[in-house]
């Protein structure tokens, strides 16, 4: 290498990395003064019932058994439907606002007064997969950013030894999907959730014993100088600046990975808080991820989503919340799983003063039908109506927006979208979704497509 060679490598190589890093730590600023600096998305797949969760239907009740006036002979996703079902649960109010929610949610409804729900969501799809990624994306189509990705990109890592964004799959499998929910999508690929959970943490991260740190130090060296000269020579390769900022990033996680993902040095109280130690072993599962999505969020990590149950089996409502046939057992078996570890996560949270500046998301795909599937004591898909919650940062707790039509069917008073819902939380993240954008084949992309209103009733 000759003189002018090594400065031209100087000049494009090692400040072509140190740009992409400083890119990677804040893309865009604030539009606003944001209310909230990190999001923790909990995710339930399978169709979690509004009508047996959130959404109290007096009518149902009243009616039970009897057809739905004006529907007919109605066909949803898996064919026809019988009579109206109530809710095998009853329904009791909580806290001062008296918010009627399901008895199986005992621990969740203690925090019912800062919760802000929005009754009246809706989707495009009735099929799981692509009502995940919908609802993680904003598009049925897989490609798309996921909303997580797209708050990586616009505000960056305020830690850099961590991941901006962490997805934790549940210990029963991963969604509907699978990584399209956590996809960057056409973002450079470095916005891309990296997935690990409590009982399987990420991978390949020791050094092995053959290899002294000296030798490692001085590998990492050697490699971050060929690096350099390669990124110079394919400016604009998302894929390979992505590979070599991950690389670079596993490094510093060899040290700060291990640390986060060490539950045994939570307190006795903290673990009996969330149930780590339940006899039944998959709420202690999701209890520790619950436990890792606090250690994660407290260190900046800045998008933490958080699954509770995992893609369809072959027994539907066995490993998530697509109860077709057995609606009773199946949320017998899921609603402990998701209330105590959930609650003393938002406690925790609340007792270490987080709640202050982060915003908790609760979402599912889509809601489920008033009435039995034909020949089951369980509902059918229902993207015209179901239930998402705001907690924490910004957001007015007690209250409710929207509303169904008295047996839950569709959402009929001011219908909500899925990007209405990713709006108001990029609102509460200081950013105006219509000016959060990316070019990608001639268009600007929106989290948001080409539709969303921020729901402001709900903002505190």
């Amino acid at each position: 290498m000759n003189r002018r060679n090594f400065l031209d490598s100087m000049v494009l190589g090692l400040p072509a990395i140190a740009l992409q890093q400083l890119l990677a730590a804040g893309r865009v600023q604030p539009h606003h003064t944001p209310k909230a600096k990190r999001i923790l998305q909990i995710f339930c797949p399978g169709g979690a019932s509004h009508l047996d969760l959130w959404d109290y239907k007096p009518a149902l009740e009243k009616h039970h058994g009897q057809p739905m006036p004006g529907a007919g002979k109605e066909v949803s996703f898996q064919g026809a439907n019988g009579n109206l079902m109530k809710s095998p649960f009853r329904f009791v109010p909580y806290g001062q606002s008296g918010k009627h929610l399901t008895e199986m949610l005992p621990h969740l409804g203690q925090h019912a007064d800062k919760m802000g729900f929005i009754h009246s969501m809706t989707s495009r799809s009735n099929t799981h997969g692509p009502a995940c990624v919908m609802m993680n994306t904003g598009y049925v189509f897989e490609g798309f950013p996921s909303a997580g990705a797209w708050i990586s990109y616009a505000l960056g890592s305020e830690n850099d030894n961590l991941p901006a964004y962490v997805s934790i799959p549940d210990v029963r499998g991963i969604p509907p999907s699978g990584p399209a929910n956590w996809t960057a999508g056409f973002l450079p690929a470095e916005h891309q959730g990296i997935a690990f959970n409590a009982a399987e943490p990420i991978q390949n991260l020791q050094r092995p014993a053959s290899i002294t740190e000296r030798q490692e130090q001085d590998t990492r060296g050697f490699l971050k100088l060929l690096n350099s000269r390669h990124a110079a020579r394919y400016e604009g390769n998302s894929d390979l600046t992505a590979r070599i900022a991950a690389y670079e990033l596993a490094a510093r996680m060899q040290l700060s990975a291990p640390e986060v993902s060490g539950l045994a040095k939570e307190t006795k109280a903290t673990h009996e808080l969330y149930g780590t130690g339940d006899s039944n072993p998959l709420l202690a599962a999701y209890a520790r991820n619950c436990l890792l999505a606090r250690r994660l969020l407290e260190r900046n990590v800045r998008y933490v989503q958080l699954y509770c149950a995992s893609r369809a089996s072959g027994v539907d409502g066995l490993l998530n919340w697509d109860a077709h046939k057995t609606l009773e057992a199946d949320y017998k078996r899921h609603c402990p799983i998701l209330d105590k570890p959930t609650a003393g996560l938002i406690r925790d949270m609340e007792a270490r003063g987080m709640l202050a500046d982060t915003l908790v998301l609760w979402t599912t795909e889509f809601g489920r039908m008033p009435t039995h599937q034909e020949g089951t004591l369980g509902r059918d898909h229902n993207p015209d109506a179901f239930t998402a919650w705001m907690l924490g940062a910004g957001v007015r707790g007690g209250s409710s927006y929207g509303a169904t039509d008295e047996f839950g069917r569709r959402s009929v008073e001011n219908v909500a979208t899925i990007h209405d819902f990713w709006a108001t939380a990029l609102h509460l993240m200081g950013l105006d979704h219509e000016k959060l954008t990316w070019y990608h084949n001639g268009l600007n992309r929106r989290l948001t497509d080409v539709h969303g209103h921020v729901v402001r009733d709900i903002l505190a």
